[in-house]
């Protein structure tokens, strides 16, 4: 896959399509079924915010459109490849290669720096940025030589997304990304997301419990018993800065 580029893509052509995602779950003789038949596409430059309460199925639809789980039916297509198709190998190339992950937590190493932190994922990127211009992006120029523990949780959170970032991915997966912080602190992460979407171009997919949030977005997919229950399209989107919660 290494082969493919975002310039290789028609504008018109959805970066991401799923059709018919299914994913169950079995402990024991219990069966937990996640998702019941999704479809949906993502395109490029898009900002989608994936809607809906805990246990909706939203972060196990995120990890299937990342490569890091495989569905129990239905496809997705990256581009023109059915990641259903490759093998642990090709997924792990895909993820490292096309997709940059932001999490609720922040999994940073604590004996690292943030600049270290972030040159980790640049050493092994295709076509990387500067660490150094990753962590500008999200407004932190000058506590690139702190360590996780001298920065609050907000900066690590924009630490995280300068990681994310730093290897100039196709899409960028943002689960729950400021669901660990308060609402000012929330919104300055929000902000170097919004930032990077301007700026790279970057087909983004956020998940999130909060209905504020979605005002930033393109597009709106509200999630319910692991189904798209409702999409909308924002005719207004309003900066993350406007946002109060």
């Amino acid at each position: 896959m290494s082969n493919l580029s975002p310039s290789s893509v028609e504008k018109h052509q959805a970066t991401l399509r799923a059709h018919g995602l299914t994913k169950v779950y079995h402990t024991g003789e219990i069966e937990v079924q996640a998702l019941r038949g999704v479809d949906l596409e993502l395109f490029p430059r898009e900002m989608v915010v994936l809607l809906g309460p805990s246990g909706s199925g939203k972060s196990t639809l995120l990890n299937i459109l990342g490569g890091l789980d495989t569905a129990t039916s239905g496809e997705v297509m990256f581009q023109d490849h059915a990641l259903s198709q490759l093998d642990e190998g090709g997924l792990t190339r895909y993820r490292r290669e096309h997709v940059g992950f932001v999490f609720q937590f922040y999994n940073l190493i604590p004996s690292l720096t943030a600049l270290e932190n972030v040159t980790l994922v640049t050493e092994i990127a295709r076509d990387p940025m500067k660490a150094s211009e990753a962590l500008e992006m999200v407004g932190l120029k000058d506590r690139m030589t702190h360590f996780p523990a001298q920065l609050s949780g907000g900066e690590q959170q924009r630490v995280a997304i300068a990681r994310a970032i730093a290897k100039r991915p196709d899409i960028l997966l943002c689960d729950e990304p400021t669901g660990a912080l308060d609402s000012q602190t929330g919104i300055l992460v929000l902000e170097a997301i919004e930032r990077i979407h301007a700026d790279l171009g970057t087909t983004t997919a956020l998940i999130t419990h909060n209905a504020v949030i979605a005002d930033i977005a393109d597009r709106v997919l509200i999630f319910g018993d692991g189904r798209v229950a409702e999409q909308r399209r924002n005719e207004h989107k309003r900066p993350a800065a406007e946002l109060s919660w």
